[in-house]
């Protein structure tokens, strides 16, 4: 039955080489990202074929039996479960009365959606503009035909001139804006870097439940819902750890399978928060079937962004709800829920134990008047032993400081 108000959408997909489970998570897949842009999905249509076709995607039959399921049920919308060239895009076009849309301009327009920030709006219009300048056929295409909804969102609705000089200006004027963005950001972890704080980021696919584990380890107010891409722009929030030592911890956008090449460019900027972490908190949903395949998604991302070379722990998340064939990839991990404060704790203990392991140890005698120097031992170290001694009125200290930390050179001075 369809949801009022929502636009009706026809999903199509062809299954090459993939497994057929695969496969049909992939579809069900789409049909999430539909439902997360505010479409409502009323029909699927599948084929199975050794090669997309290469002018129409799907074969000659099966188009014919799209056109009659058209005829009948009178889609606002078909979106396709992968990226159709351009002249793909145009071939169906002129064969389907109803708006063609493929897998990528549909997460576009949930990131146009989802955008907050300056720069993760400005990043969305990027991506978007680089992925329509090759599509510009002729003349140009008539925007005026797109009309509202799903795929119009971001520069769509600026009504822009079909014209491939405007578009390659405002991507110009784009990427002049966001080096600004970037410079500044450059500025903010210059000085968190000065600051000598250790540094974790959450990373996984969408709708694994970062923004939740986020929220209840930082108690912060990243936006939390059950949809695909409910997070966007990087929110970064202190993480106190069991020994009181403070942590920053940094939430980012969730990586999918087949994540727009334009979109990977475009947030590699976003992206760069992840890259000075000293950990990588990967959390994968546990409840879903195709985890595997989530997991190995953002392996490949990771890798893809030169990231994957930080230490790593795989949080496997939602384990009330554990999927009856889900076994741990070997390496360390820790199968938990977001809700559970107990395991929160022990995840923060885990996390502190994996910071001790990039740091270096010290033992020292600090006189009692060396405020200054107790509290950042306090403050910016991981304490294991703060014991006053009466005799000699100064404080025993054992703990852990990253390697780099500017208070080494006064340790040595007290060093036992």
């Amino acid at each position: 039955m369809q949801t009022p108000g929502k636009e009706k959408v026809i999903i199509v997909g062809s299954r090459t080489v993939d497994s057929n489970l695969h496969f049909q998570y992939s579809m069900s897949e789409l049909e999430s990202l539909v439902s997360t842009a505010q479409g409502d999905t009323i029909a699927s249509l599948t084929q199975k074929q050794e090669k997309l076709h290469p002018s129409t995607y799907i074969g000659k039959g099966k188009l014919e039996e799209l056109q009659h399921l058209e005829e009948e049920l009178e889609p606002d919308l078909i979106i396709f479960n992968d990226e159709l060239s351009p002249s793909q895009q145009r071939n169906l076009q002129e064969k389907l009365a109803a708006k063609v849309l493929d897998r990528t301009q549909l997460i576009l327009d949930i990131f146009a959606q989802r955008a907050r920030s300056k720069e993760g709006k400005l990043q969305v219009e990027l991506a978007q503009l680089e992925y329509l300048l090759p599509r510009l056929a002729g003349q140009g295409i008539l925007l005026s035909r797109l009309g509202g909804g799903i795929g119009t969102r971001g520069p769509g609705e600026t009504k822009l001139e079909s014209d491939r000089r405007h578009i390659r200006r405002r991507i110009d004027e784009i990427k002049k804006q966001l080096q600004v963005v970037v410079h500044h950001r450059e500025r903010y972890r210059e000085r968190r870097r000065r600051n000598k704080a250790f540094q974790i980021a959450i990373v996984g696919y969408t709708n694994a439940g970062k923004s939740t584990l986020f929220n209840r380890l930082s108690t912060a107010q990243a936006f939390e819902e059950n949809q695909l891409f409910a997070t966007l722009d990087p929110l970064t929030r202190k993480l106190v750890l069991p020994s009181g030592y403070s942590a920053i911890l940094t939430d980012t956008v969730g990586f999918i399978q087949n994540l727009p090449t334009t979109l990977i460019a475009a947030f590699r900027s976003t992206l760069e928060e992840v890259r000075d972490a000293d950990l990588l908190l990967h959390v994968v949903d546990s409840s879903n079937p195709d985890y595997e395949n989530h997991e190995q998604t953002v392996l490949h991302l990771l890798k893809e962004l030169e990231m994957d070379h930080l230490p790593q722990l795989t949080v496997y998340n939602k384990s009330d709800q554990i999927a009856r064939e889900f076994v741990p990839r070997t390496g360390k991990h820790f199968i938990m829920s977001a809700f559970s404060d107990t395991e929160r704790q022990k995840l923060k203990q885990i996390v502190e134990k994996m910071a001790t392991e990039n740091m270096d140890y010290y033992q020292v005698i600090v006189p009692s008047d060396e405020g200054r120097l107790l509290s950042v031992l306090k403050n910016d170290t991981i304490l294991r032993e703060f014991k006053f001694l009466e005799e000699e009125q100064s404080y025993k200290c054992k703990g852990y400081v990253l390697k780099d930390h500017p208070v080494k050179a006064a340790l040595k001075l007290y060093g036992v």
